[in-house]
């Protein structure tokens, strides 16, 4: 009997670490659905959907139309996201803009998780969620990010708890991913020596999904090139 296809579904795959994430598993042998609000129909491994991860009615459409397709989901990444961290001034950060961003990066998670995990339990499966290094150390006038980052650090281990054993659930934090050429100095400040691309957050994620980690959950892994552990001072 031939193995059974496993089927991982990334939000936010249309570019970035998203994309990165999805073309590596479609590489490893998933059927890989992608959920974005730009669905790409060029030709690609990628299945596109169409989806407001904001929006209850979009996701329970888009698991629904995934669950059709394929017939099962195995994993589940939680990448879409509002990127840029500037919010302005605190004090001039409208409701509505703070609404947005957790609407997008957290509540999107949640939404997705929810109506992801009767098909998840189904496959014993996972889910990872995208966060950031900003969940754990911030600049200035970033806080409706930092918040939605950090409250997906915290939905991660209570997912963890709420749906083991069947369902593993891990956390990413990224540093400094660059998706275009940076300077010297920029890759120079990084322990490492060198800043971050989207296909190291995607080999972390994969491992994350498979086997290998099966008795890992309710973690959050920092790829940062080691940044946040280096002590900086203004000399």
């Amino acid at each position: 009997m031939a193995p059974v296809e496993k089927v991982a579904l990334v939000t936010g795959g249309a570019q970035g670490i998203g994309r990165a994430t999805a073309l590596l598993l479609a590489g490893r042998g998933y059927r890989v659905a992608v959920a974005d609000l730009h669905a790409s129909r060029g030709k690609t491994a990628l299945r596109f959907f169409e989806c407001d991860v904001s929006k209850e009615p979009s996701v329970r459409a888009c698991i629904r139309s995934v669950a059709k397709r394929f017939g099962r989901l195995d994993a589940l990444v939680n990448n879409a996201g509002i990127t840029g961290p500037d919010n302005g001034p605190v004090e001039k950060l409208s409701l509505a803009e703070w609404n947005r961003r957790i609407g997008t990066n957290l509540t999107g998670a949640f939404l997705m998780a929810k109506h992801a995990v009767p098909h998840l339990r189904r496959a014993r499966g996972a889910i990872v969620n995208i966060a950031s290094t900003r969940a754990l150390q911030s600049e200035p006038d970033t806080e409706a990010y930092a918040a939605s980052k950090g409250g997906l650090v915290a939905l991660t281990h209570a997912l963890a708890l709420s749906l083991g054993p069947e369902v593993r659930v891990n956390c990413v934090s990224p540093g400094w991913i660059s998706h275009k050429p940076v300077r010297k100095k920029d890759h120079a400040q990084h322990p490492v020596g060198r800043v971050g691309v989207a296909a190291d957050v995607a080999e972390l994620v994969a491992y994350l999904l498979s086997d290998a980690a099966g008795f890992v959950t309710g973690q959050n892994f920092v790829i940062d090139g080691g940044m946040t552990k280096k002590m900086i001072y203004v000399e």
